[in-house]
């Protein structure tokens, strides 16, 4: 594995040429890091550093050993390097988002929720870390991109989405919420684009993306390769170079254009009854498409993630994280949405979740509240920026 890793560090070395330099991180012995060598490279290339998210055949999926690496290496990288790179292996997917089947089967276990209890720590805190680097981070979210890949991306200062690009925040339909800092970027869309997305997992694809305002620039894949070479051999001029490959004059219009006026009235509705209730009553049948998928995802989810949307709109990232780890440690048991939504959807894929409770009218505010409570001081997400 070691050997396997080492040869494709080296030929990302000859890719960007002669300056790269290969260095490879070791995990802690007896961490969770140390159990995949070769799920993330790491490369210094002069003056600048290279992430490369490496399970393929996975999309890339995030897990504990991947964040393990990435944080002490970005955090070393804070101070001695100019600019950071993250990118990933294959033509997918940039990262389709963190390994939530590995958290799932582990609630079967004595004391399994500890195992998501740690990764959704390590993950925010990571998250956090991204959002308030000091130096130019740059992330490639070529395919797909999701959940934890948007964690990794979109926090930083430069997001480049090419024409393969695939986003979403697909969270309610595994009785999840939105996420790796989710609940604050969402809340800073456009009108209720963030909540549209965040309650429905809408994809945006492409240019979408930039045009959404997720990505801060667009360029054509075939060009990736020599933007990235450029970035890490004249750091000192990340804009001048991100405009010279970006595609400015975009013609294509964003696709939901159409329908913007719509989610604006429709999800600005007090409650998320209130919301499908007013899809249903427009007739269009893309009101109708989205008032079925509503009717289909976690009713706590929903109810859940409009909450934290909305209060995200007042909070600072830090903020928002702290609150989502209170929201992601209530999932973490057998019985809950999550363990049954990916039961449902990854595991058995049966696609026929049994939500609990099973209708919205159900989800009362008392019982979304709890979710929101404060955890045992000794059990709060602490983030060292707040």
């Amino acid at each position: 594995m070691i050997k396997n890793a080492t040869m494709k560090l080296s030929c990302v070395s000859r890719l960007l040429g002669a300056r790269a330099s290969v260095r490879m991180f070791s995990a802690p012995s007896g961490t969770a890091a140390s159990t995949e060598e070769s799920d993330v490279l790491l490369q210094e290339v002069g003056s600048s550093g290279v992430i490369v998210l490496n399970r393929p055949k996975a999309l890339n999926a995030l897990n504990l050993s991947m964040v393990q690496k990435i944080y002490p290496v970005l955090k070393e990288w804070e101070s001695s390097k100019k600019l950071v790179v993250i990118k990933a292996t294959g033509d997918k997917a940039f990262c389709a988002g963190g390994d939530v089947k590995s958290l799932v089967t582990a609630l079967g276990q004595p004391g399994g929720d500890q195992l998501g209890k740690d990764f959704f720590r390590h993950e925010y805190t990571l998250n956090h870390l991204i959002g308030t680097y000091k130096k130019p981070y740059v992330a490639l979210i070529h395919g797909i991109t999701m959940g934890g890949g948007v964690g990794l991306s979109v926090h930083g200062k430069y997001r480049i989405a090419t024409e393969k690009t695939l986003f979403a925040m697909p969270e309610t339909a595994i009785g999840l919420f939105p996420d790796v800092g989710g609940t604050y970027f969402l809340s800073k869309l456009k009108g209720k684009l963030g909540l549209f997305l965040g309650l429905t997992g809408h994809r945006l694809k492409g240019v979408d993306v930039l045009l959404a305002g997720i990505a801060t620039h667009y360029v054509p894949s075939e060009k990736l390769e020599a933007v990235t070479r450029e970035l890490l051999e004249n750091n000192s001029n990340v804009d001048e170079i991100l405009k010279q490959y970006s595609s400015e004059n975009v013609e294509q219009k964003f696709s939901l254009s159409p329908h913007i006026e719509l989610i604006n009235e429709c999800f600005s509705a007090p409650t998320v009854e209130d919301i499908i209730s007013s899809l249903e009553a427009n007739k269009s049948e893309w009101a109708q498409q989205i008032a079925e998928t509503l009717n289909k995802v976690s009713p706590t989810a929903l109810k859940v993630t409009k909450k934290a949307i909305e209060e995200g709109s007042n909070k600072t990232l830090a903020e928002s994280l702290v609150t989502e780890y209170r929201l992601a440690c209530a999932c973490l048991n057998k019985d809950s949405d999550f363990a049954e939504g990916v039961r449902a959807l990854l595991i058995d894929k049966d696609q026929t979740p049994k939500w609990n409770p099973k209708s919205l009218k159900e989800v009362t505010n008392e019982f979304v509240e709890q979710r929101f409570a404060p955890l045992p001081s000794q059990n709060e997400l602490i983030l060292s920026k707040l």
